[in-house]
């Protein structure tokens, strides 16, 4: 297989680790408001993603500087035309990061509160806006021969767009309460269990549709991976549908397993749904970036080949390893005693 086609379903790879990762991670942030009835109970949530958070939003580090190396032309296109797009959710992880640091640095409600709404807003927006930039990336965007974005922010807002970021914004969320129901106890653990199954059902009808529309353009578009764009659309419906149903009988290992799946084959049909190209254009056809004129020499794609195969591993090997390191429950009486201990 040509290195180009190579990098491209390994960034796709990368994109499907972030996704899945910190995609829970986001949902976790957005479930304050309804399941944090009390500060203990707040506490208990964030602490689910405390020792690890950090470690997911390393992913799309990785894939940007992978993206940015094996697709300079991609990568060029892409953050110039989506910049300010870019610009919102990298505002909204360092609020959200800057608040998980400091919101137990003092004691005050308004403190506290103003940090809970800062990783509220720092999660559903870049949980949005995620899904806006691939959708619009997947249906194709104005280039021009030069292949430089003719378009603003508005015309990101269409309705494929639109309908991307809220199915995003959705999965997300039922994959971050699935988490917090796997990783607690107590009234937390009930709560969530009930908002997965409400959030469950609206997530399926609203991703159902999108992956619907996904499979229509992709055949009008005649995209060469039709049949795998409509397998990959049909898996992740099933298993989102799996993920509720084993959340409404208690199996809160698999719903989380069955939510992870259902994000990973939702970006795997986005990503062959694009397949060959990397940005389309609307407008001009002259300007379409594919996987050919938009990729890096040869030799440059061999060299970051053979560090992928050393350095993957390793870091896979390392993740695994934190959560194993972290995979009891965060439990509402050691949040009682650390508070007890602490005054």
């Amino acid at each position: 297989m040509d290195l180009a086609y190579l990098w491209f379903f390994i960034v796709g790879v990368l994109f499907v680790g972030y996704f899945v990762l910190d995609g829970f991670d986001f949902g976790v942030g957005m479930s304050l408001p309804f399941l944090g009835k009390d500060d203990v109970g707040r506490r208990q949530i964030i602490n689910t993603i405390g020792p690890v958070w950090d470690l997911n939003e390393t992913w799309v580090i990785v894939a940007g500087a992978c993206l940015f190396a094996a697709f300079p032309e991609w990568y060029a296109t892409l953050f110039s035309g989506f910049y300010l797009a870019l610009l919102l959710i990298l505002l909204a992880l360092i609020a959200r990061g800057v608040s998980f640091e400091y919101r137990h640095q003092r004691d005050g409600l308004r403190w506290k509160k103003g940090f809970d709404t800062m990783i509220v807003i720092g999660s559903a927006l870049p949980a949005f806006l995620w899904g806006v930039a691939v959708a619009n990336i997947v249906q194709g965007v104005p280039l021009d021969a030069d292949h430089e974005f003719t378009g603003s922010l508005l015309t990101l807002l269409n309705p494929y767009g639109l309908l991307g970021g809220l199915t995003t914004l959705l999965l997300f969320f039922t994959h971050g309460v699935y988490f917090v129901a796997l990783k607690t106890d107590g009234q937390v653990r009930r709560d969530a269990r009930r908002l997965a199954i409400r959030s469950g059902l609206i997530t399926v009808v609203v991703a159902a549709t999108f992956l619907i529309w996904t499979v229509v353009n992709a055949g009008a578009a005649g995209a060469p991976a039709l049949v795998l764009v409509i397998v990959c659309a049909a898996l992740a419906a099933v298993l989102l549908i799996a993920s509720v149903v084993t959340n409404a009988t208690d199996r809160e290992g698999w719903a989380f397993g069955f939510g992870a799946a259902t994000v990973a084959f939702a970006v795997l049909t986005l990503w062959l749904a694009l397949f060959p190209n990397v940005m389309p254009s609307t407008t001009d056809p002259a300007g379409t970036l594919t996987i050919e004129n938009a990729s890096s020499t040869d030799y440059t794609l061999t060299i970051m080949t053979w560090a992928a195969v050393i350095f993957l591993p390793l870091v896979l090997l390392y993740q695994g390893w934190t959560y194993w390191i972290f995979r009891k429950r965060v439990t509402r009486s050691r949040i009682e005693r650390a508070a007890a201990s602490a005054h």
